[in-house]
């Protein structure tokens, strides 16, 4: 079977990380789309998944190509509020107390493109321990909270407040790697083979 080409139609440094890791070797083609938000967080993460995959193959034209592009959409749900991006400290300060001592529920979704359109999504429940004024101010010190959903990294220092979670690791910090596995496999009958560079 012929080389597949791999398209990252996003510019998280998180996901290029993963892909890395993966050894796939991609290029990224940054989408052009305003996010769109519903009062349904799952709704809400497909939708924008779908919209940066789908923006990226028409302005691009890729359809037709033996290409395979990916986009993800990962948002922090709390007590059914999504918490987006901070806008500032003072936000970042509100999100970290109201996440203190509680589970709240990330939601990944992947948009795909491979002769055709699709998106599945998984879910993972992180705990967080109970949270000092002090510690907070400490953790908005580092700059970290600031550009990230929910206002913590989990792949960062923001993994020292964290109790437990119940679920995929890489969904918590963008891209729900074993589904994905699954999904190449079940879905497209693909074969990690045909996009993963080995020795």
């Amino acid at each position: 079977m012929e080389d597949i080409k791999v398209i990252l139609a996003s510019s998280s440094p998180r996901r290029k990380e993963i892909f890395k890791m993966l050894k796939i070797p991609f290029e990224v083609k940054l989408p052009k789309v305003k996010e769109v938000l519903f009062e349904d967080p799952l709704k809400t993460a497909l939708e924008n998944s779908l919209r940066k995959v789908k923006d990226v193959v028409e302005r691009y034209n890729l359809k037709n190509k033996n290409v395979l592009v990916i986009s993800a959409d990962t948002i922090v749900v709390l007590e059914n509020k999504i918490l987006g991006k901070p806008k500032d400290e003072k936000e970042a300060y509100e999100m970290l107390k109201s996440l203190s001592g509680k589970t709240h529920k990330v939601i990944t979704s992947v948009g795909l493109y491979f002769k055709d359109f699709y998106s599945f999504y998984d879910k993972a429940f992180v705990t967080f321990k109970n949270l000092s004024e002090k510690e907070i101010k400490w953790y908005i010190k580092t700059k970290e909270p600031l550009d990230k959903a929910g206002s913590y990294g989990i792949q960062g220092i923001g993994a020292v407040f964290i109790k437990e979670i119940q679920g995929d690791f890489f969904t918590v910090m963008g891209f729900p790697v074993s589904k994905f596995y699954d999904f190449l496999k079940d879905n497209l009958c693909l074969d990690l083979k045909n996009i993963i560079s080995l020795p």
